[in-house]
């Protein structure tokens, strides 16, 4: 379980590494931490370490536990096909609910898929679509997103809105219960369907030096009623807060 945390502390940095301030680097190592309110129920609040490694090529790409080809790429555009890792999982021993650790784990998985980024003047346009490659959900999600950098000398702030998709297959396995679950856990059997994820996040990067950066990166996403309304949830949205350090070569 604990080095599924630290992927997860990997994973949860990888949307940081998706602004335009974080990709100008060739090639960066770095260490940061990650903290992230869980949606399940009874499952208490992490702080997780984690190794970070940025590649930024022409046609290849490295960002935290995701990476890709570009199928096109120039000052504006950015087509790609991505693989990631997606760190949401249930581990019925990290919750204190005696209900909850009657339920079955659900694992985290590799997503694949498509992403296209429009960058402009006025901001940047992140759109992809992956499904689950290992099986566990045979989900999918999309998702959209308005980032729009700030460059304020050697910081640069990057906020930005966006909305995720998930399939009801998707939801269903991480947030149904099944009626075996059911009868042993005394939770009412749940099928979740598909939702939509408002979220907002911002992102900062400050150089230190020409090679040391520091950065910061927080998300708040709103779950959907069809998230909430399942037995395994107590929350109505989820937060994830890291920080760390760089160096690029």
């Amino acid at each position: 379980m604990k080095s599924n945390k630290v992927l997860w502390g990997a994973a949860a940095l990888s949307a940081a590494l998706m602004a335009p301030a974080a990709m100008a680097d060739n090639f960066s190592i770095g260490l940061g931490a990650a903290v992230g309110q869980y949606a399940y129920k009874g499952v208490d609040n992490d702080t997780v370490p984690y190794p970070m490694i940025n590649y930024e090529g022409e046609r290849f790409f490295v960002r935290g536990t995701g990476a890709g080809a570009y199928l096109l790429k120039d000052t504006h555009n950015q087509l790609s096909l991505n693989l990631f890792y997606s760190p949401l999982h249930f581990d019925p021993d990290d919750s204190d609910s005696h209900r909850m650790k009657q339920l079955d784990k659900r694992h985290s998985t590799a997503m694949a898929g498509v992403g296209y980024r429009h960058i402009a003047d006025w901001g940047v346009v992140r759109t992809s679509l992956s499904a689950d490659v290992l099986d566990y959900s045979n989900g999918y999600v999309a998702d959209a997103a308005y980032l729009h950098p700030f460059n304020l000398g050697a910081l640069t702030l990057t906020p930005g809105v966006g909305v995720t998709w998930y399939s009801s297959n998707f939801n269903d396995y991480y947030y149904g219960i099944s009626g075996k679950e059911s009868r042993r856990s005394g939770f009412d059997s749940y099928n979740a369907g598909s939702s939509w994820s408002p979220y907002a996040e911002v992102s900062a990067n400050y150089a230190l030096t020409q090679s040391w950066k520091i950065f910061a990166f927080g998300r708040y996403t709103r779950l959907d009623d069809e998230v909430k309304d399942s037995p395994m949830v107590d929350k109505s949205y989820t937060a994830l807060v890291a920080a760390g350090v760089s160096y690029a070569f």
